[in-house]
C-alpha cells in the first residue's frame, strides 16, 4: 500500500463530473489497483475513488505532479499535486479477511448444504474459495452452468457489496471461471446496499436463519 499526503486538487470525469479544490489530503494506492482520496473526517468514506481494475499514470515533464487514474470504462480521476508532504509504501501481504461470527459461519454451512434454495439447478463448487484478497464464502453454478460467487452476511450493508465486487473483479479474470456473477446473501439487506448491488448487477437473497435450521432438522428425520 502506498500512502501519500499532499496538497492537491482532484477532478473526476465519467458518468458525472466532480471537482475537489486544493487542500491537504491522504491518497491511498492499494495493491489491487484502487486509488482513493481522503480528508481528515468522514470516518472511512473517501472523498473520491477509483475501483479496480484501473491504471495509474504519474505524469512527467510538463505533466509532472499530475496523476491520471483510468478504469476499464474510460472514466478518469485526475489528481494534481501541488506539494507532497509524505510518500511511503508498505507491504501488507494477503489479508486473511474478517473472521465470521458463529451465525454467519452457520449460515454459510447451511446454504452450502442447501444450495438449491438460491434457485433450481444450483450446484456447489466449494465453500471458502480462496482468492488473492481472501476467501469467497460460496462458489457455485446455476442451472445454466454459470459460475456464481456468494457473499454471506448477517446484516447486508454497502461494505459487503464492495467486498463482493472486489471478489468478482478477480474471479472474472480467471478464464476457467468467467463469466462470474454475484449474489449478496444476508438475513437483512439495507436499502442502500440493495440499490448498490442492483446497480452492479449483483443479485440479493434474504436468508431466514430459523427456516434454514428447520430445513436442516427436517433432513435428519426418518419420518
Amino acid at each position: 500500500m502506498r500512502l501519500v499526503i499532499a496538497r492537491c486538487s482532484v477532478d473526476y470525469a465519467g458518468r458525472l463530473t466532480a471537482h475537489l479544490p486544493s487542500a491537504p489530503r491522504l491518497i491511498l494506492v492499494k495493491a489491487d489497483g484502487s486509488v482513493s482520496i481522503h480528508a481528515d473526517d468522514r470516518a472511512y468514506k473517501p472523498l473520491n475513488w477509483m475501483s479496480p481494475p484501473c491504471t495509474l499514470k504519474e505524469g512527467t515533464g510538463d505533466e509532472e505532479g499530475v496523476w491520471t487514474v483510468i478504469n476499464k470504462a474510460g472514466e478518469k480521476l485526475i489528481i494534481t499535486m501541488e506539494e507532497v508532504l509524505h510518500d511511503s509504501s508498505h507491504e501488507l501481504g494477503v489479508d486473511p479477511g474478517l473472521i465470521k461470527d458463529g451465525v454467519e459461519a452457520h449460515l454459510q454451512e447451511l446454504l452450502a448444504d442447501r444450495i438449491e434454495t438460491l434457485g433450481d439447478g444450483y450446484t456447489l463448487i466449494r465453500r471458502e474459495y480462496m482468492t488473492a484478497i481472501g476467501p469467497v464464502d460460496i462458489l457455485c453454478r446455476d442451472a445454466e452452468g454459470q459460475t456464481v460467487a456468494v457473499e454471506i452476511k448477517r446484516r447486508g450493508e454497502i461494505d459487503g457489496v464492495e467486498q463482493l465486487t472486489r471478489y468478482l473483479d478477480l474471479l472474472n479474470r480467471d478464464p476457467h471461471l468467467a463469466p462470474v456473477r454475484g449474489i449478496f446473501a444476508a438475513q437483512e439487506i439495507k436499502p442502500q446496499a440493495r440499490v448498490l448491488a442492483t446497480d452492479r448487477g449483483i443479485g440479493c437473497h434474504v436468508m431466514d436463519y430459523d427456516a434454514l435450521r428447520g430445513i436442516e432438522d427436517d433432513k435428519l428425520r426418518l419420518f
